[in-house]
């Protein structure tokens, strides 16, 4: 039986995986070290107990140089997230996301192994905006937006060439990246440092840009994590969605279970060797469509709140353009966004959800960054 390694694999993602793992027939180690900030309560109720778990953190050696001479595959998730967060947290944020690889990937070279192939998590963040087009110059990438004045009017990029006005398309990988926070940069080194080391020692390296995955386990009670568990946290507490500028900024959905199949098969094709493929829907959702639907779809008697200001560093448009993964290794998503939302509120009804929002957003005032 194969064996494969998943770290991070009690959080959100890397458990929906580790369930498929066993389901089909892998033998498979979590290497996990529970930060509070995902699991304050510990241990998860959800974790399978056909793998074996080992409590450690990805930047200890000794645990992983034990770990690596027994497995086929590896999964690297484990990472700090949280893009706000990154900004007034940095040493932590570059210590675990690229010390921790630096650490996985000294150990893979450095000791005897077998590993057949290393998959990593990246993030859609590291391009900062997405693909637009203008009239005028064809496909361009506008600079990250900075406002300095109190009214804004217009929150669209304009063309970086002719200043007029430009259409959000589908981001291919080849598009040039800009990360906007420590948090993105992070992960752009990780999926840098992972490429050039399995390519300099032929260990097949596969790098996965998750756009915003949504679906259960995603901790409610943690203000960083993704929209759609910060929005229910507060609509399950009967307080308004919070939105940035005027919510028509677009975002790309995938279902928890979509983005593991993309997992599974890069991790069985050899076409996904060496290869960084987008892992999303294909489509764009607004914010503040995500806001509504989750309201409708809860029952609630809520409006959204609109904010109308900006947060440093916020792109405004980005979605997938997924012809590359769908090509080389036949993925598709089978989830609709409302299918989706359906199943999700149906898991948050039961599970409990801290709304530490505000907190959070004093927080990130506080820093400068609001």
């Amino acid at each position: 039986m194969e064996k494969v390694l998943v770290t991070g694999g009690c959080g959100f993602i890397g458990s929906h995986l580790v369930d498929k793992l066993i389901e089909n027939g892998y033998d498979v180690i979590v290497l996990d070290n529970l930060d509070k900030q995902v699991h304050p309560d510990g241990i998860p109720e959800y974790i399978n107990l056909k793998a074996r778990y080992i409590f450690e953190d990805i930047r200890k050696k000794q645990e992983l140089r034990k770990i690596i001479k027994e497995v086929d595959y590896i999964f690297h998730f484990a990472a700090k997230v949280g893009v706000g967060q990154s900004q007034y947290q940095i040493e932590e944020y570059v210590d675990v996301n690229i010390r921790g690889t630096a650490n996985l990937l000294d150990v893979l070279v450095n000791t005897k192994n077998k590993v057949k192939k290393l998959i990593i998590a990246s993030s859609m963040s590291i391009y900062g905006e997405g693909l637009y087009k203008c009239k005028k110059c064809g496909d361009v990438k506008p600079e990250l937006r900075n406002f300095e004045e109190k009214k804004i009017d217009d929150w669209e990029p304009k063309c970086p060439f002719c200043n007029n006005e430009i259409v959000p398309c589908p981001t291919p990988e080849t598009l040039p990246l800009k990360s906007n926070s420590i948090y993105a940069i992070s992960k752009k080194e990780q999926e840098e440092m992972s490429l050039l080391i399995g390519k300099t020692y032929k260990i097949p390296v596969v790098s996965l840009r998750f756009f915003n995955v949504y679906g259960p386990r995603q901790t409610l009670s943690n203000p960083y994590t993704g929209v759609c568990a910060i929005f229910l946290s507060r609509i399950k507490n009967n307080n308004p969605p919070v939105i940035f500028e005027d919510g028509l900024q677009t975002r790309d959905f995938i279902w928890i279970e979509d983005v593991v199949d993309a997992c599974i098969l890069s991790m069985k094709k050899e076409e996904a060797d060496y290869e960084i493929f987008n892992v999303g829907s294909g489509k764009a959702t607004s914010i503040l469509e995500i806001a509504n639907l989750l309201i409708k779809l809860f029952g609630k008697d809520i409006k959204p709140e609109i904010t109308y200001k900006f947060r440093k560093g916020d792109i405004r448009h980005c979605y997938a353009d997924i012809n590359k993964i769908r090509n080389k290794l036949g993925f598709e998503p089978k989830t609709t966004l409302e299918e989706g939302l359906k199943k999700l509120i149906t898991w948050a009804k039961e599970v409990k959800a801290e709304d530490k929002f505000e907190k959070a957003h004093r927080e990130l005032k506080k820093k400068g960054l609001v």
